[in-house]
Formats: C-alpha cells, sequence, structure tokens
C-alpha cells in the first residue's frame, strides 16, 4: 500500500530526529526504531529516505548533514568556483568537471566531502575530475547540483 505524501515526510523527520540523538549503523536499526515510534518502514523506504534527506554513511554510522556542515560546504564551493573552467557528462554514469591547471584536487576534496548522495566516488588528476553516480537519474540531479554551485565556472 503507498504512503502518502505527509507520512513520508512524517517519517522523514522522525528519521532525522533519531540521527540526531543517536548513533545508527544500520538501515535495519532505523526501520525498527521507527516502529517503536509508531512507524511502520521497510528497509527500501529507507534506503529511499536517506537518499533524498541527502544522509550518507559518514564514519560507519548514517549522520545528517548540520546546517553548519552545508554552509561551510556551500563556502567552499563557492571559494572554489573559479577553478571550474567545464561540467560535461561522459556516458550515463560518469561527469567530468575541467578545472584550472593544478585545481582539480581542490575542488574533489570539497565534493568528496559535500556528502552528496549522488556521489559514489571522484577521481582526480591536476585538471580534470571524474565523478561517478550509480544511475543516470543521480547524474543529472549531480549536474544539475554542480552547475548551480560553480555557476561562474561552467562554461556549458
Amino acid at each position: 500500500m503507498p504512503v502518502s505524501a505527509e507520512q513520508r515526510r512524517e517519517r522523514q523527520q522522525a528519521i532525522l530526529k533519531i540521527l540526531r540523538q543517536r548513533h545508527v549503523s544500520r538501515q535495519d536499526e532505523l526501520v525498527e526504531l521507527l516502529r517503536k515510534r509508531g512507524i511502520e518502514a521497510t528497509q527500501s523506504s529507507i534506503s529511499r529516505d536517506l537518499r533524498q534527506l541527502g544522509i550518507s554513511k559518514l564514519d560507519q554510522e548514517y549522520r545528517p548533514v548540520t546546517e553548519d556542515e552545508e554552509s561551510d560546504t556551500s563556502r567552499d564551493m563557492a571559494v572554489l568556483a573559479d577553478f571550474v573552467k567545464e561540467i560535461r557528462t561522459a556516458g550515463p554514469y560518469q561527469t567530468v568537471v575541467k578545472t584550472v591547471e593544478g585545481g582539480a584536487q581542490q575542488v574533489a576534496l570539497s565534493l568528496d566531502r559535500s556528502g552528496w548522495p549522488e556521489i559514489v566516488g571522484t577521481v582526480s588528476g591536476d585538471d580534470t575530475i571524474f565523478i561517478a553516480t550509480r544511475t543516470g537519474g543521480e547524474q543529472r540531479r549531480l549536474v544539475a547540483r554542480l552547475r548551480a554551485r560553480f555557476s561562474s565556472g561552467s562554461g556549458n
């Protein structure tokens, strides 16, 4: 039985509250903690919720990005926007970011620390970053996010 948007919001708010109160290292643990609060959920719905909320597993636990961390990441990326020259796709799961010479590693490090759920991983050279995503949809969301963050430098 599909859940309503309101039920999904309620479940996601409960997930955020749980993760702010305690350490959670497994999705099935979240399912159980929600059940104790009277919210039924499956592991697959929890997985979707975590992705939609932008929550990644960091240091063996799920942690929401705090407003301070989000603003730090935004500030870092704003500073690095001048390094980015071009953003383009290479097939359905890989995005290429071209930077000024010597800028790729700093931009890639900022992306790695961003906690963006679309990013599986990055590989950087001197002026090129390869970013892997799991799906074409994640790649489209990533490219939109990159262009929004690095708009002054994205020539494409």
